[in-house]
């Protein structure tokens, strides 16, 4: 049985919403909040095939551009739930209704990914948000009618979202020539509300709780990116009776999922967000930098199957770019999950050299004949170098 921080055990739990105890000990991620991130797998599947059509199809500043726009509503609906749920979660019924109405939105948002990476077409994707965020702001509410100690934070958090979503609706009438600078807007106004309501106090957020809960997305979109990599080798197999060339992307996307996994998991991030007097400064870069480490994961995947089509069917665009699909995301990755989640650990300049060393060559290696399997190797080299210096490290 979960304990409340400002209620006996078992008393009240299904009736209201008072803040958790942040200190709350085995705390952990729920089924039914494991359930939200597995549908949520739905709509990262349908970025990463988008963005693997654009790629193929010769157009990768297109589709990057809006492979990064789309994944952001992805990331940011995920996200706001993820830290509201650690902040609250009383696991009553009303509350397990409201989130099967975010997964609902969540999927309506999958549906509407394809229209709006080929034809722009917001509509669909703009009625999955609208799902999802009423459902968030209907929890903001009723969080902050049963928590009086933080209701000013929890009404600027209802405020907030509903003044968003209500901007995003508007840009469904804005003409399309401004209809990218209104984007970028709202994007803005997204990140900033966060920031403004907790600026009048701080949710009762567990540290362990969500270092678990973005390990586990991680790994979510590193299974994607695997999946998506295999479904294209496999096809390409099945097109061509294997080449020199195929197996060695095969071997090296392997690999470089694997270092992926490991250089992520190197240092836990509960130890970072735990640290009482410093863990409030950190939570939005921490937070924030995991959308680039989320989408560079899912973009691997697109990554090396458009590679494996530039293989087999000789798609449009020089061998270099075909490389830079594949090696790009995966030097993002490394830096970013490196800047925000491994550096604040390491004291001296051999700690953190070696990662934009072997970022560098990442990039490099996408003007080589076989780009995977060298950048594949340069990281499984930057895990032993992490391995030996953890090791030696310890006492």
């Amino acid at each position: 049985m979960r304990t409340n921080e400002r209620t006996p055990p078992g008393a009240g739990r299904r009736r209201t919403m008072v803040g958790r105890n942040p200190g709350e000990p085995h705390r952990s991620a729920t089924s039914l909040e494991l359930f939200f991130d597995l549908c949520f797998v739905v709509a990262v599947a349908q970025a990463s095939a988008s963005l693997h059509g654009a790629l193929t199809q010769g157009d990768p500043a297109g589709g990057v551009l809006r492979f990064a726009l789309v994944f952001f509503t992805i990331w940011w609906a995920w996200m706001n739930f993820t830290w509201f749920a650690s902040a609250y979660d009383p696991d009553g019924v009303t509350y397990r209704l409201t989130v099967l109405v975010q997964i609902t939105g969540s999927l309506v948002l999958a549906a509407g990914v394809r229209r709006a990476f080929e034809d722009g077409d917001l509509h669909v994707i703009t009625l999955g948000y609208v799902v999802l965020r009423t459902a968030l702001a209907a929890l903001w509410l009723r969080a902050a009618l049963s928590d009086p100690a933080r209701r000013r934070t929890a009404l600027r958090f209802a405020a907030g979202v509903t003044a968003c979503q209500i901007g995003w609706v508007g840009l469904l009438v804005v003409p399309a020539p401004l209809r990218l600078p209104g984007i970028a807007v709202m994007i803005l106004a997204e990140v900033s509300v966060p920031v403004w309501a907790q600026s009048a106090g701080m949710t009762p957020w567990h540290p362990h709780h969500i270092a678990e809960r973005y390990e586990l997305f991680t790994l979510i979109v590193l299974g994607e990116s695997v999946a998506a990599a295999t479904l294209a080798v496999r096809s390409a197999f099945d097109r061509h009776q294997g080449t020199g060339s195929l197996y060695a992307l095969a071997a090296g996307g392997l690999l470089m999922a694997y270092a992926m996994w490991w250089l992520y998991f190197a240092r836990s991030a509960r130890t970072l967000l735990a640290t009482t007097h410093r863990a409030h400064r950190r939570r939005f870069p921490w937070a924030y930098g995991h959308y680039l480490i989320f989408a560079s994961a899912t973009a691997e995947g697109a990554g090396l199957a458009a590679y494996a089509d530039h293989l087999t069917r000789h798609t449009a665009g020089p061998p270099i770019a075909a490389g830079a699909a594949v090696t790009v995301p995966a030097a993002v990755f490394l830096i970013t999950v490196w800047a925000v989640h491994l550096r604040p650990h390491q004291r001296s300049t051999a700690e953190r050299i070696p990662f934009p060393v072997a970022a560098v060559g990442v990039l490099a290696a996408a003007a080589s004949p076989a780009p995977a399997l060298l950048a594949g190797v340069l990281l499984a080299g930057l895990v032993v170098v992490v391995t030996v210096r953890e090791r030696a490290a310890r006492p």
